[in-house]
């Protein structure tokens, strides 16, 4: 199982907060999307139901042995004190929301007592995924919690929650992870990485591994090169641009071609940060103008070789004026 990297502040609230006996019964964790939000609220469920029900854990932290049979029931998704809401995948297409079947679906964690502890957790990744209908089905349950319930939301956006029910939640910050952690998850979750690879996958993922693993299989270092290529100049006959025209445009190319459909928008704001004045405003003018020629690429269905040409440009255009 993927080590748990970060977020040590997160974790030890959640659970001093559960082992003070005065925990509260819903919480919002709430962060940038892909940075280890709903891994920790897992771990925290499973900790927490491990420690209820026994045997003993002797190591502090999350860790729970791999042979603890409660490790062992939740992995099976056996545990009758355990639940977990997400959208459902079937014939593999995953749905767009949370359904209001899905919470109605609670009622029998709900209704019954807590058959290996004393505690009942729900986990919901993401809250942001509710429908109308399911979001108000889960009010009700907040509004009046049965006695050792616990609610884990995680929400990648909570200010588009219901108000009525961030009120009735305590709020958990989650912060992007420093390019160590990022670095440790990354070689964690795929060994081996190039040095060159990882470096472009670290500056991508922006404190979200989630968001970095997006590009894994991708030669992102390429990519990366090839935008530095450009912000670096010259390009003398549009040599470069070309080049990365006709590399991107075929079939076969076409998760490379989407991969940089998204980090050439991203490469030029990260080149906008350290600048000011006139080039500040310039470097944000391109931004803006790639941000829309890539949004809409792959929905009109425009040509790959004339979109890479036209953003390649707008990444060339950051290059020092002689």
């Amino acid at each position: 199982m993927t080590m748990l990297i970060g977020h040590d502040t997160q974790t030890r609230a959640l659970l001093q907060a559960a082992r003070s006996g005065r925990m509260h019964h819903a919480w919002i964790l709430a962060g940038t999307k892909g940075i280890g939000k709903a891994s920790v609220a897992r771990a925290v469920a499973l900790r927490l139901l491990a420690e209820a029900a026994g045997p003993p854990i002797e190591t502090d932290g999350l860790a729970v042995p791999e042979s603890h049979p409660i490790r062992r029931l939740i992995e099976a998704a056996a545990h009758p004190d355990y639940a977990e809401l997400s959208p459902i995948e079937k014939d593999g297409v995953t749905a767009r929301n949370i359904s209001v079947d899905q919470v109605r679906g609670l009622q029998r964690l709900l209704q019954s007592a807590p058959s290996l502890s004393t505690r009942r957790i729900v986990v919901i990744d993401s809250a942001d995924d509710l429908e109308r209908g399911a979001a108000n089905a889960l009010l009700k349950t907040l509004e009046e919690p049965p006695a050792d319930m616990l609610f884990l939301l995680v929400s990648h956006a909570p200010g588009r929650l219901l108000p009525t029910i961030r009120s009735r939640c305590r709020t958990l910050g989650f912060d992007a992870l420093d390019e160590a952690a990022m670095r440790r998850v990354l070689t964690d979750v795929q060994p081996g990485l190039p040095d060159a690879e990882l470096a472009a996958l670290v500056r991508a993922g922006e404190g979200s591994p989630g968001q970095a693993l997006r590009f894994a299989g991708l030669n992102l270092s390429e990519i990366e090169q090839a935008l530095s290529d450009l912000a670096a100049g010259p390009d003398e006959g549009n040599g470069k641009r070309l080049a990365l025209a006709k590399a991107l445009a075929t079939k076969s190319a076409k998760p490379r071609y989407e991969a940089f459909l998204e980090r050439a928008p991203a490469f030029i704001a990260q080149a906008a940060r350290h600048r000011q004045g006139a080039a500040l405003g310039q470097a944000l003018d391109h931004w803006e103008q790639a941000r829309h020629l890539a949004g809409g690429a792959v929905i009109l269905s425009l040509d790959p070789a004339a979109v890479v040409f036209e953003l390649a440009g707008h990444v060339a255009a950051l290059a020092p004026q002689p």
